[in-house]
């Protein structure tokens, strides 16, 4: 393996595991209101990319993406999508359901599958057929526990990979993509932090110095992992990705049961075993799919090197 792989596969391996223990960030705020930590986190973040942007002397683009009418459609849709999956997380972890969060982005994955089908035009092969059946059976369980939809790990997963559906179409690097959207959402932001101070009821300069400069990391907490996560997925093959995306619901997870003790009973481990059991095949198919290219690939090679010959 050559040491620029290494690296991408070292960067990618960190941004998820970031993002797997972001819920200890969010806990140092549990007094601040969910609605004020994503205002701040969007405030912040749009200073702090602008700065890592300088130092990685990579260019701006802020008024090439905006004259574009298609481009800035699409920011302004996964503006939107972004800060809805933001605000949920943190409520979510604020309100100490971890565990949901967890489900949440364990589902993602199969959930992006099926709107691939939906509006790419992929077909989707039996085995994800298959999981996707079985993870819906354990969507299922968790509605009979509940009484109710769990919404917040269908609402992660619906926002989350509705986005990355709208990114994965717009043709706007990591960094940029996510200035214009902080950008986009940054006067509601503001206009929001600036109300809150004026009555009186935010926590920002109002509480502790503690909570302020927490509040203010918010910027490093969401661009750091975004640009390591950019910087490796450059240099490691898709299916990579695909394997090591687990590694954050993963930590969540232990996160959830293990250090915050929230309930973990049978009825939650059959919906997480169906959950995995579908994650399973769903690896084992992305294999099969590396391993048949790979030999599709070398055939061609091998015919075209013999008709050179």
């Amino acid at each position: 393996m050559s040491d620029a792989k290494k690296k991408g596969y070292w960067a990618a391996i960190f941004a998820y595991l970031w993002w797997g223990l972001i819920p200890i960030y969010f806990k140092l705020l549990t007094e601040v209101n969910a609605m004020e930590i994503l205002a701040h986190r969007v405030a912040w973040c749009v200073p702090t990319v602008l700065v890592i942007m300088w130092l990685l002397r990579r260019p701006v683009a802020i008024k090439e993406i905006w004259q574009n009418k298609k481009l800035r459609w699409a920011l302004v849709a996964s503006t939107l999508l972004v800060s809805n999956n933001w605000f949920i997380f943190t409520w979510a972890v604020v309100n100490d359901q971890v565990l949901a969060t967890s489900l949440g982005y364990f589902i993602n994955p199969l959930f992006s599958v099926v709107l691939g089908v939906a509006f790419l035009g992929e077909r989707m092969s039996r085995l994800q057929w298959i999981a996707v059946a079985i993870a819906t059976l354990g969507v299922l369980n968790q509605v009979v526990y509940l009484g109710t939809l769990p919404w917040i790990s269908l609402a992660l997963a619906f926002t989350f990979g509705l986005y990355g559906l709208i990114r994965k179409q717009t043709p706007v690097d990591a960094l940029n993509g996510l200035l214009v959207e902080t950008m986009i959402a940054m006067p509601v932001a503001l206009g929001f932090i600036g109300f809150l101070f004026w009555a009186g009821q935010g926590a920002f300069m109002q509480q502790s110095a503690a909570i302020d400069w927490t509040l203010i990391a918010g910027g490093l907490v969401t661009a750091v992992p975004l640009i390591l996560f950019a910087y490796g997925a450059r240099l490691i093959p898709l299916y990579a990705i695909g394997f090591l995306q687990f590694i954050a619901p993963t930590m969540t997870f232990i996160l959830a049961v293990v250090v915050y003790q929230e309930p973990f009973g049978w009825q939650q481990a059959i919906t997480f075993g169906l959950i995995w059991l579908a994650l399973v095949l769903y690896l084992i198919d992305s294999v099969i799919k590396r391993a048949q290219k790979t030999i599709i690939e070398d055939v061609k090679a091998s015919i075209k090197s013999s008709e050179s010959a």
